[in-house]
C-alpha cells in the first residue's frame, strides 16, 4: 500500500494515525428495519418524483415517431422475406438430397416396392 492509499484510508477513517487498522464504527441506535423505513418514500412523493422525471424526458415529435415506425416495419418485412426465402431454399435442397439418397440406395428393390 502506498502513501496516497494510506492517506485516503486515514481520511475515510479506516486507518489510525499510526497506520493500524481502525475499528469499524457502528451506529447502534438504528436497527435494520428502522433504516429501511426511513429510506421509503410515500406514494404521493413517489408520484411527484415520477412526474418530475417524466418532464425531463425528451419526447420524439410525431414525424419522428412515424418515420422510425416505418423504418422498423420495412426492416421487419425485409428480414421476414429473407428468412422465408432461405427456409424454402434449404427445405427444397434437403428434399432433393433425401430423394436422391433413396433412389441410389436400392432400398426400393430390396423391399419390393417402387421408389418414392
Amino acid at each position: 500500500m502506498n502513501r496516497e492509499q494510506k492517506r485516503a484510508m486515514q481520511r475515510a477513517g479506516q486507518l489510525n494515525a499510526d497506520g493500524s487498522q481502525a475499528a469499524p464504527k457502528r451506529d447502534r441506535t438504528k436497527t435494520a428495519t428502522q433504516s429501511v423505513k426511513a429510506e421509503r418514500t410515500k406514494p404521493g412523493e413517489f408520484v411527484r418524483e415520477v412526474r418530475a422525471e417524466m418532464r425531463k424526458v425528451t419526447w420524439p415529435t410525431r414525424q419522428e415517431v412515424i418515420r422510425l415506425s416505418l423504418i422498423v416495419l420495412v426492416t421487419l418485412v425485409v428480414f421476414t422475406a429473407a428468412v422465408f426465402l432461405l427456409d424454402t431454399v434449404f427445405a427444397e435442397f434437403f428434399r432433393w438430397l433425401l430423394s436422391t439418397g433413396r433412389e441410389t440406395s436400392g432400398l426400393g428393390a430390396i423391399a419390393g416396392s417402387a421408389p418414392i
